[in-house]
């Protein structure tokens, strides 16, 4: 939640004040935020297209998200449980 929180303010001073040049805003919101989190990158990605009026490509973003990182987890379990039984 502390990196969803620091994504978002600084992604608002980077979009929405330009108080950044893109390759610092890259930098800091992509690569260290985004580093600590990667939660922090999928909720900044879904309200950048609720925030471009891309709401079916937000709620795909967010089911795909969940049904492809629960069935990760799934297979990986899975994977886990035939070697090692």
């Amino acid at each position: 939640m502390i990196g969803c929180f620091f994504i978002g303010f600084f992604s608002e001073l980077a979009e929405g004040r330009g108080l950044f040049f893109p390759d610092a805003r890259a930098f800091l919101i992509v690569g260290i935020l985004g580093g600590f989190t990667t939660f922090s990158t999928f909720g900044n990605e879904t309200m950048n297209l609720v925030r471009d009026g891309q709401w079916i490509l937000a709620l795909l973003n967010v089911g795909g998200q969940v049904l492809l990182g629960l069935g990760g987890v799934w297979l990986g379990y899975i994977l886990a449980y035939q070697i090692w039984r």
